[in-house]
C-alpha cells in the first residue's frame, strides 16, 4: 500500500469450521465490517468481508475465499488495516498511531526523552514508549496535564517534567 494505513482489527484465532474468525475491532467507524467492506492484511493483502455478526466483545467475519478452518487459523494473530485516506478524519487533539512514532519528545525545559518507539492503549489512557539515544525508556501517559504539545508535522511532542516520569539524569 502506498499510503500509511490505520489498524482497525485484530484477527485473535479461528472459530468453528466454517472458515469464521474471530476480530478485536480497533475502529470507531461502525461499518468497518460490513458485508463487501475491504480491509487488508500488513502484507498489503485485500480480504473482503462476506459476513460478520456479533461474538461477546468481538466479531466473527468471515472473508470470501477463506472458507475452512485451516485457511482461517492461517490468519491468526494478523493485524487488520485499511489506508488511511479512507479513515474519518479525526477530532482536534487526536492522532493515529503511525503519525506519533518516531516523533522527537522532549520537556519544557528542553531535555530531550528520545523518539517514540510504540504507542500502548491501555484501558486509563494511551501510553507513548520513547526511547533515548542511550536507550533509556520514558514512559509518557497520554494526559492533558502532561502533554504540552504534539505537532506530528514537525515530529515534535513536549511533555511537562512530572515528578516521577521521568529518569533522573545522570
Amino acid at each position: 500500500m502506498d499510503e500509511p494505513t490505520v489498524v482497525v482489527g485484530r484477527i485473535t484465532r479461528a472459530h468453528g469450521i466454517r472458515g469464521e474468525v474471530a476480530v478485536q475491532v480497533l475502529s470507531e467507524v461502525p461499518t468497518r465490517f460490513s458485508p463487501g467492506a475491504v480491509v487488508y492484511l500488513e502484507d498489503g493483502r485485500p480480504l473482503e468481508v462476506d459476513a460478520a455478526r456479533p461474538h461477546g466483545e468481538r466479531l466473527l467475519v468471515r472473508f470470501r475465499g477463506v472458507e475452512d478452518r485451516t485457511r482461517a487459523e492461517a490468519l491468526a494473530r494478523s493485524m487488520l488495516v485499511v489506508p488511511e485516506s479512507s479513515s474519518p478524519p479525526l477530532p482536534e487533539g487526536s492522532w493515529w498511531d503511525h503519525q506519533l512514532v518516531g516523533c522527537r519528545v522532549r520537556t519544557e525545559e528542553g531535555r530531550d526523552l528520545g523518539t517514540v518507539r510504540e504507542v500502548m492503549h491501555t484501558p486509563a489512557n494511551d501510553v507513548w514508549a520513547a526511547v533515548d539515544e542511550g536507550g533509556t525508556e520514558t514512559l509518557v501517559p497520554v494526559l492533558k496535564d502532561v502533554l504540552v504539545s504534539v505537532d506530528v508535522a514537525a515530529k515534535e511532542i513536549v511533555i511537562r517534567e512530572v515528578p516521577g516520569l521521568i529518569a533522573p539524569e545522570a
